[in-house]
């Protein structure tokens, strides 16, 4: 009847031990007492003058949702490009449809400005 339960038994050690094996090893191969100089700020050389959680501007966000929508109509031509001979005219014609939608969504973007970083 025990023998049921190894399995579970099993997979619920292997995950303690995945969860804390590296909460333990860090404690033992860890530097105690680190100098100075490894805990002073390094990324520009001189200390932060201003908080890390300050607020970004909108139209960062606006490029950014931009370049995912422009890079995802990339991943939609590579599996359009190797299949464009089964799916014939019809496809073909199907994604001129598509990338006219996105050349003009893209033009109307840039009229409004909204590619324009000040």
């Amino acid at each position: 009847m025990l023998e049921n339960y190894f399995p579970v038994l099993l997979f619920i050690a292997v995950g303690l031990a995945v969860g804390v094996a590296p909460l333990v090893l860090g404690r033992l191969a860890a530097p105690h007492r680190p100098d100075d100089a490894k805990l002073s700020p390094y990324e520009c050389g001189f200390e932060a003058f201003e908080d890390a959680r300050m607020k970004f501007d909108v139209r960062y966000y606006l490029v950014a949702i931009l370049f995912i929508l422009f890079d995802l109509e990339i991943a939609f031509l590579f599996p359009w490009a190797v299949v464009l001979k089964e799916i014939g005219v019809f496809g073909f014609v199907s994604m001129l449809v598509f990338l006219s939608i996105l050349v003009v969504g893209f033009i109307y973007e840039w009229m409004k400005g909204a590619l324009e970083w000040e």
